[in-house]
């Protein structure tokens, strides 16, 4: 399978630096670059990739912006938006996540470690195992007071989906989530999707998020 691939970043340097990688891989396959937001949602709507490598601060509309339109254009439900971020901590990248992104990845990352990550998105899988990325959602789920309603949007939710949500949110994969509550990771796999899809998230990371501003589990638990 060759996985195709987006790259938008406002820098020249940049966009030619992870097509230089990625031109090296027989399975992965760059099909446009956009230097703006917008020209990255008129790429995506044109070529329909798998992955879209996304940076956020860019000039006119950003990658915030664009992850947004992309997450809310039925037709490009299947691309899978992984942020570029030079920061570990940071705002943007937890609005990314909110919006739709499948995770993120810091611009240094190791060469092989970026056709993994592309691959893995690809597949289907969120890039939220790094114990990072909850470290992204925690910092700024608490600067953020969870959401009034947030029982009433939890309350389409079994027991037992709320229950395997916060394992989610605790970083937890399916496997794990099996062990803990007793059940086969394709059990814990069922619980996880039926969650998404009565709380319309795209992947886990939206979901992780979701926990923590529906008050499910809070900042620093377990």
């Amino acid at each position: 399978m060759t996985v195709r691939v987006v790259l938008a970043d406002d820098q020249t340097v940049v966009r030619a630096g992870f097509r230089a990688l990625l031109d090296l891989t027989a399975d992965l396959v760059v099909v446009a670059e956009a230097a703006d937001g917008a020209q990255a949602v008129e790429a995506v709507r044109l070529t329909r990739p798998d992955v879209v490598l996304m940076d956020i601060r860019m000039p006119g509309v950003d990658g915030i912006e664009a992850i947004r339109r992309i997450a809310a254009d039925a037709a490009l439900d299947g691309v899978r938006v992984v942020v570029l971020t030079t920061y570990q901590v940071d705002a943007y990248v937890f609005e990314a996540l909110r919006h739709g992104a499948a995770g993120f990845l810091l611009k240094d990352i190791e060469p092989d470690e970026l056709r993994e990550a592309i691959r893995t998105v690809a597949a289907g899988q969120s890039l939220l195992a790094p114990a990072v990325t909850r470290a992204v959602v925690e910092e700024f789920a608490r600067l953020k007071a969870p959401e009034a309603a947030g029982a009433e949007r939890l309350a389409v939710l079994t027991e037992r989906e709320r229950e395997v949500m916060a394992l989610v949110a605790a970083g937890l994969s399916n496997a794990e989530i099996g062990r803990e509550l007793l059940m086969s990771p394709l059990t814990a796999k069922t619980h996880v999707s039926r969650a998404m899809t009565k709380l319309g998230a795209r992947d886990r990371a939206q979901l992780v998020v979701l926990a923590y501003e529906t008050g499910l589990v809070r900042a620093g638990e377990r």
